[in-house]
């Protein structure tokens, strides 16, 4: 099927991708404008390490898109939030839409 039809992706969000520590705290690139899917609801995830932690909302975009763990995005309400943890959905050869699956505080 292939990546997300591009109507379904109602929202746009910016999404500055970590690149790491810095000598003053994390350290961001350049800021990013996506299409995506928002969905504002909370649930339960696994992050980095493995523990458990509450997701705010989830944003489903196109595949390829860059936002590493850590990375902030900023909501379309404006809400700032971290990514907790990120899901490449690929169907392979079955009829389902592949995407990049962002959880985030």
């Amino acid at each position: 099927m292939g990546a997300i039809p591009q109507f379904l992706l109602r929202h746009t969000v910016v999404i500055r991708p970590a690149l790491g520590e810095g000598p003053f705290g994390p350290t961001f690139g350049d800021p990013v404008t996506v299409r995506c899917f928002v969905d504002e609801k909370r649930r339960l995830v696994r992050g980095p390490t493995g523990s458990e932690v509450v997701s705010e909302a989830t944003v489903y975009a196109q595949p390829g898109t860059v936002c590493p763990v850590g990375s902030m995005v900023t909501l379309p309400s404006g809400r700032e939030a971290s990514a907790l943890a990120i899901g490449d959905l690929d169907g392979g050869s079955l009829p389902t839409p592949d995407h990049l699956e962002i959880a985030l505080t």
